[in-house]
Order: structure tokens, then sequence, then C-alpha cells
């Protein structure tokens, strides 16, 4: 009898590089996504709960995404999924690169400072003194408190002999300033506009406080009543044109926010121009966000920076112009 000898099958040595390529098809597919948001987050609609928005107010940090895509890339060891985040990668050097770069420069003609004091600070007198130790002839405050506003008027009168308060903002300058009156964006005052004259001309100073936002899950981000007020103050600027325009304040959202296009559209960022990074400002102990804004028109932006902490929750800003 012939004996019948089954086949033997030897299974096939796994291909370590072509492993690699099969590997991490999710982080990959994540990686894409990352893209698409960076590149197309126009696209993404605004519709009842402003999801748009909210995804331009935190988009720079999608670039935290990226590094935790690259670590678990590493981990799972993929090719597949390190190619797939350089897509990401370059599309968020192109976007925000030039951001990180110190484009700050000297001279100027006069520095401004803006700051949301916050109405609950502890040193009014304090703070005061810490943005006239910056040096600049103009300072706008946002969210003063009525019964404070006289420690802010004493701690900056003798370095500041003309100012004006209209609701809860006002404006302190070396140079007189005149045709100041409220700006109407709410019910009640929370923005003025007044002309600075300086030794090199005119400029037209706004200064606005805009509603704040919140992210709720019954509502989502609640940035129309701010938008609305976005719209009034654009309306502002294009009913009152100067040649040369200052708008600064807090605008409870970011330059990267659809929501201030009617503003970006007529005014450029500071910050973008001539600053140091991004230029966070909120919250004052870990900032996060660019809510304090120093916009211009017809004048250039030399430098721009953040001040130190003070009492308040947001961190003031400061430009140098030339005009």
């Amino acid at each position: 009898m012939t004996a019948i000898t089954e086949p033997i099958t030897v299974p096939p040595v796994p291909d370590g590089r072509s492993g690699t390529w099969r590997r991490g098809r999710v982080i990959a597919a994540f990686a894409v996504l990352t893209a698409v948001l960076l590149l197309a987050h126009r696209l993404v609609p605004n519709w009842a709960v402003n999801a748009g928005s909210l995804l331009e107010t935190v988009l720079p940090w999608l670039g935290l995404l990226v590094v935790a895509l690259l670590v678990a890339a590493a981990v799972r060891r993929s090719a597949l999924a390190l190619v797939a985040l350089l897509l990401p990668a370059l599309v968020w050097g192109f976007t925000f690169g030039g951001r990180l770069l110190d484009q700050r420069a000297a001279g100027g003609d006069f520095t401004i400072v803006s700051h949301n004091v916050n109405d609950e600070n502890p040193d009014p007198a304090g703070t005061a003194r810490a943005l006239a130790a910056s040096g600049a002839q103009v300072i706008a405050l946002e969210e003063l408190k009525k019964s404070e506003i006289p420690k802010y008027e004493d701690a900056l009168a003798a370095g500041y002999p003309h100012h004006s308060v209209q609701g809860t903002v006002g404006v302190w300058s070396t140079f007189p300033l005149h045709d100041t009156r409220p700006v109407e964006i709410m019910p009640w005052t929370r923005a003025l506009r007044t002309t600075v004259d300086t030794p090199r001309g005119p400029v037209a100073v706004f200064v606005a406080h805009l509603p704040s936002v919140r992210v709720r899950l019954d509502a989502g981000f609640t940035a129309n009543g701010r938008d609305a007020a976005i719209g009034r103050l654009a309306d502002e600027l294009a009913a009152a044109p100067a040649p040369r325009t200052v708008l600064v304040g807090d605008f409870n959202g970011t330059t990267d926010d659809r929501g201030l296009d009617p503003i970006t559209a007529r005014l450029r960022p500071a910050q973008d121009e001539a600053g140091d990074g991004f230029g966070f400002t909120w919250p004052a102990s870990l900032p996060l966000a660019r809510i304090d804004q120093i916009f211009v028109g017809g004048v250039r932006p030399v430098a721009a920076w953040t001040l130190p902490a003070t009492g308040s929750d947001h961190l003031p800003v400061a430009a140098s112009l030339a005009l």
C-alpha cells in the first residue's frame, strides 16, 4: 500500500515593510480630516449652533491634534499615517506659521493700549498704573464699573490729561481728544468713537466691548448677539470713514472667526501684521485665545504685543503705530 502524503503549506513570512503601510488607517483618516477642517473650515455651517465660528475660535489648536496623531503614528509604526500627517502639518504651517515669527520692529509715532479691566478687578488703581507704565500715549479701557471709574481717573490723571468715559468704555490720552461720542452697538453703551489729535494729524479711535459668548449644550456657541453688535459697529465704521482709523477692544472672538468678517474686511489686525506669536489674551492665567484686538486702517503697525497680567481676567494688548 502506498502512503498518501499531504502537502505541507508554509505560511508566508510577514513583510514588515508592507505592514507599515497597512497599519494606522484610522490615524491616517483623522489626519486627512484635520487637513480638511483647516482648509475648508468656512464650509462648516453656523446654522443654529454656530459650529463654524466655534471651530474657527480654536482653529490654531488643531496643531496639537496633529502632534497627538504623530505620536500615535510613531507608536503604531505606521508609514501610511506618517505620510498622511504631512498634509495637515503643511496646511497648518502655511496658515499659522507666519504668526510664530517675531515681526516687531522699532519706531512708530504713538502707542495704544487696550484692556478689558474686568468689573470685578480687585485693584483698579494698580491696573491703571501698570498700563501707564507701558508708556502708551493712548489707553482704552473696557468693562469699567461705574463705582470704580474714579479710581482709574485718579491713577491716570497726571499722565493722561485728556479722557472720556462713555458707559462702560473709556479712553485716556496724552494728546487732545475731540468729537467723542457713544456708538450704539447694544441697548446700553459699550462702544465709543473719538478723534485723537496727534502731532502728525488726527486719528479716529474706536473702543468697543462686544457681547460675551458661551458654549452651551442646549444652544451651542452663543455668538448671535456678538455678531449683531459687530454688524452695527461695522455700519458705524462705514458711515463715518476716516483716513486713519484704529479700533480696539474686547471682541469676544478671534480674527479667524467668520463673525468678525465685517471688521476684518475693512481693517487689519495689528497682531497678525506686527506681532510675535499668537498673542493670546484670555484667560489671563492660561491664555488660550486672542479675543482682545487692535485693528488698524490707514496706519502701519510697527509692533504689537501683550502686556503682563493685571487684576483682570484678560491680558492687555498694545501696538505701536506709524502714521
